[in-house]
């Protein structure tokens, strides 16, 4: 894991990947636990018989679960040092480019791309592209925004 001591190695980061977090199994039981706690129940998710007959030959991931992933798998590549306040500002852009389908395992290679001073720290912009085991295509690539305030 890689950890950013200040705001000039915070800086100094930019452009560079930060690092890959380790792989992580989808399971059933992640998917169907997703599901009960968004009500987002298609039976593409949480139907194993129905899905096994559908476009994927299984059931898959939700996409929004795979974007849930990044805080976990994130916490694998690096962390920010010291007293500062991290505060989720939004996404620029999401992409789910491929299904992950159940059982699959997935990690998260991450890029810093750019860091700007704002009045009270920092704002970071990241690439989080999540790849799928065995699989030439990412399941999701998501541009995050950060803004890090010391006290």
């Amino acid at each position: 894991m890689r950890i950013l001591n200040d705001s000039r190695e915070i800086a100094d980061a930019a452009g560079q990947e930060l690092g890959v977090s380790e792989w992580v199994a989808i399971t059933q039981d992640r998917i169907d636990m997703f599901a009960d706690a968004t009500g987002d129940r298609q039976w593409i998710h949480v139907d194993p018989e129905r899905a096994a007959g559908g476009p994927f030959g299984a059931t898959v991931a939700h996409g929004y679960l795979t974007l849930s992933m990044l805080p976990f798998l994130g916490a694998q590549v690096f962390a920010f040092a010291g007293d500062v306040a991290r505060v989720n500002y939004g996404l620029n852009k999401v992409r789910f480019v491929a299904p992950v389908r159940v059982n699959s395992k997935v990690r998260n290679r991450v890029e810093m791309l750019e860091v700007v001073d704002i009045e009270k720290g920092q704002q970071v912009t990241m690439q989080h592209t999540i790849e799928i085991k065995g699989h030439d295509k990412p399941a999701c690539v998501a541009e995050t925004v950060t803004l890090l305030m010391g006290p």
